[in-house]
């Protein structure tokens, strides 16, 4: 089987390096294809709070997609874990997911923070995030990967 997507819209961001932690640190903006969308597509998104962006690792090149087990990151001292048991860009679809804060709206424009993806990666979809959506029940993950993610949305500070 097949799947064909093509992008709704591009990131454009200064950030254009896909370094691991400090994601914060700017607002990113999500340009839709004029193209193919009006200013209508966005309407009552501005309402919402936070979306779900769902994009596609372009610049992950074939030979790097990882199909079995690995240490995230490369440190040997997490475990070795399945690419689905992680989020690592280098999955077999490069498919990433992220849900942000939605800091404007407009004409074929929205303005996030919390996007982990660099300037130009194709977006796939923006949804509106709604709490009925959220985890049921208690959620739970192992140690190593809070220590993975405890810089990664951290902003750094100008010294």
């Amino acid at each position: 089987m097949s799947i064909h997507l093509t992008p709704i819209g591009f990131v454009h961001s200064t950030r254009t390096d896909a370094t691991d932690d400090a994601w914060d640190e700017e607002a990113t903006t999500i340009h839709l294809d004029g193209d193919t969308f009006s200013p209508e597509a966005l309407q009552g998104l501005d309402a919402f709070s936070h979306a779900v962006i769902v994009y596609w690792f372009d610049r992950v090149p074939a030979e790097k997609i990882t199909t079995g087990a690995r240490h995230p990151r490369g440190n040997e001292s997490w475990p070795k874990v399945g690419i689905f048991a992680q989020r690592g860009k280098n999955r077999p679809n490069r498919i990433g997911v992220t849900t942000v804060r939605i800091v404007d709206v407009q004409n074929l424009s929205v303005t996030v923070e919390g996007l982990d993806a660099i300037h130009r990666t194709p977006v796939l979809d923006i949804k509106p995030y709604m709490l009925e959506f959220a985890p049921r029940g208690t959620v739970s993950q192992p140690q190593w990967s809070k220590e993975l993610m405890s810089d990664y949305w951290r902003t750094i500070q100008s010294q």
